[in-house]
Order: structure tokens, then sequence, then C-alpha cells
């Protein structure tokens, strides 16, 4: 019976190591701009045949699924640091920092889910629950005042948002220091 258990062991080993790899090349590709590795580039990419990247991942969602987690697991250090500062602007600039931090270390990615977000319920879901929670966030160091305000909470929201920041870093070639000045000058207009 032990060698039976072994032998499966063995494969389930090389079945976990394959699909690590089949990600960390579909992440590699996306931060290199492929939108849409084919299975082959992917396969080549990762040291696999082409068959495994369809055996280990029934579907698209599966794989975006475990590309999702490896990213999260990326960026942890980022989204469990404190937001202090003594006054809520100290705050609010605390969590500008931050997210530009954040957005940096996703931009890519992101940017690759958005190319197939249309036709991902795993990506509609998780788009959804990130854009809840920058919201919550903002909306966590903003005075009553602010948060009161649908005008300024709303345009806040947009100021920060993943998509502004990818036109400042994207389309407008911003470095991320140009963009943090221009996204920081934004927020003062709306908040002054």
């Amino acid at each position: 019976m032990r060698p039976a258990r072994t032998a499966r062991d063995g494969r389930t080993l090389r079945s976990d190591a394959s699909r690590a790899a089949i990600v960390s090349a579909m992440l590699q590709l996306a931060s290199e701009g492929d939108l849409e590795p084919s299975a082959g580039a992917v396969a080549e990419r990762a040291g696999v045949g082409r068959r495994t990247v369809f055996r280990l991942f029934r579907d698209m969602d599966s794989l975006y699924g475990e590309m999702h987690a490896a990213i999260l697991k990326r960026v942890e250090h980022i989204v469990r640091e404190p937001i202090e500062g003594t006054s809520w602007r100290e705050r609010l600039d605390r969590l500008i920092e931050r997210r530009v931090r954040f957005y940096e270390e996703i931009l890519p990615y992101k940017s690759a889910a958005e190319a197939h977000r249309h036709r991902s319920q795993f990506l509609r879901a998780a788009h959804g629950q990130f854009t809840q929670i920058l919201r919550e966030m903002l909306l966590f160091v903003l005075p009553r005042s602010s948060k009161d305000d649908v005008d300024t909470k709303e345009a806040l929201e947009v100021a920060l948002s993943f998509e502004a920041w990818r036109r400042l870093r994207q389309e407008q070639r911003l470095s991320p220091k140009a963009g943090l000045r221009v996204v920081k000058r934004i927020v003062a207009a709306l908040v002054d």
C-alpha cells in the first residue's frame, strides 16, 4: 500500500508544482504586457506540456482565481499597513500613498484582468470586491462632512480609482512620482 500512496503523492506534488508554474507563467506574461497569451506560450514559459495547462485548469476562472490569490499574497504587506496620522487629512495622504504603491504592484495584472472581465464571472466578482474595499477604506478616513457630501465623495472615489491611476501611468505616461503629485493635487482641490 505504501508505494501506491507515495506514487500518488508524487503525482500530486508534480501536479501542484505544474499548477504553480502555470500561474507564475501567466503572471510573468501579463507583467510583460501579453494580455491574452496562448496556451502554447504559457506552457512553454511554465516548462510544461500544452495539454497539462488544460488538464490542470478546467476553465479560465479557476486559473484567474489562483492568479488572484498569488497577487494578493504579493501585496498583502501593503494592504495590512495601518493608515496613520493625527488628522483626517494626514490619514488621507497616507491612504493615497499606500493606494499608489498598491496600484503600482498590481498595474500589469489588473490591466490584463480588465481585458477579460466581461467574459469572466470570477473577474467581475473580484472587481466588485476590490472596488468595495477601496471605497470602504476611503470612507474610513474621510470626515463626516465629506462623507455626507455625495458629490465630493463620488469625485474622490473617481480621483483615487485604479482606472484613474492606470490612465495617468499608461496613457498619460507619467512616472509614479508625477502621478502621485497629480492625484494629491486633485484630492486637495476636492477637499479644500
